[in-house]
């Protein structure tokens, strides 16, 4: 369970650093005729910034998919493995959704 929260959160994560991506390159278009040392020098700054970012954000989407495969892989396997332990884990964890829902 605890892996699903993590894998969730670096999926909210990787989520959320395209968002500050898309709306940090629409800010630099934006400034593209802005004259000024110093909006020059900001603007190269963020460029590489960004380009290091999203260089980084890539890397951490290929991670997650490669961990995601192995854990899919891993259930696929235990339950090829050992499929009446699976039947009975799937039951036992209906069975407690049942009586949690029963209770509402």
């Amino acid at each position: 369970m605890t892996e699903q929260m993590t894998t969730a959160n670096k999926e909210k994560l990787v989520s959320d650093l395209k968002v500050v991506i898309s709306d940090t390159e629409e800010l630099l278009r934006a400034t593209t005729g802005v004259a000024g040392e110093k909006v020059g020098e900001l603007r190269d700054r963020l460029v590489v910034r960004l380009r290091d970012t999203k260089d980084r954000v890539i890397d951490l989407e290929h991670a997650l998919l490669d961990k995601t495969k192995a854990a899919a892989r891993a259930t696929d396997d235990f339950v090829h493995d050992q499929p009446w332990k699976a039947v009975g884990v799937a039951a036992a964890l209906g069975l407690a959704l049942g009586v949690l829902i029963g209770r509402r």
